[in-house]
């Protein structure tokens, strides 16, 4: 069977997620925590790593997710670690594997956290740690 080669095959739009190419984005695997109602998790959504704390189950958040509490008090520790590459639905019964960005240079009017959260300082430096540079992107 032979294919035509002047098909379109697929389309790119830019999202304006990217700022720079450097330094470069680089992705790994990630597990997002199962959520208490399904939803589709966007391109450029901030996921924050409970890696410390009690309640710490490794697993990524949206970043501004309330921490797991035990006994009343907060005893899981997120922290602002990556940025989603690709919209992916999670669900209420089961975590979800996706793939995030590690690295990279981000324009922070593009990234998404939870509803009713601001980005603070110390996330992007949390970020920058993790060697995602934020920058402001100028319409030209």
């Amino acid at each position: 069977m032979s294919q035509r080669l002047d098909n379109k095959v697929g389309t790119c739009a830019p999202d304006n997620l990217i700022n720079s190419s450097t330094p470069a984005a680089d992705v790994f695997s990630v597990t997002i925590r199962k959520l208490s109602a399904a939803a589709t998790l966007k391109r450029g959504t901030v996921l924050a790593l409970s890696a410390s704390g009690t309640a710490a189950d490794g697993k990524m958040v949206i970043l501004g997710t309330e921490a797991h509490k035990t006994s009343g008090a907060a005893d899981e520790v997120l922290t602002a670690n990556c940025v989603l590459c690709d919209d992916v639905e999670v669900g209420t019964t089961d975590d979800v594997v996706a793939v995030a960005y590690r690295t990279g240079h981000f324009n922070r009017n593009q990234l998404i956290v939870a509803s009713g959260y601001t980005m603070k300082a110390s996330d992007e430096e949390d970020l920058r740690k993790c060697g995602i540079l934020l920058s402001d992107a100028f319409a030209g």
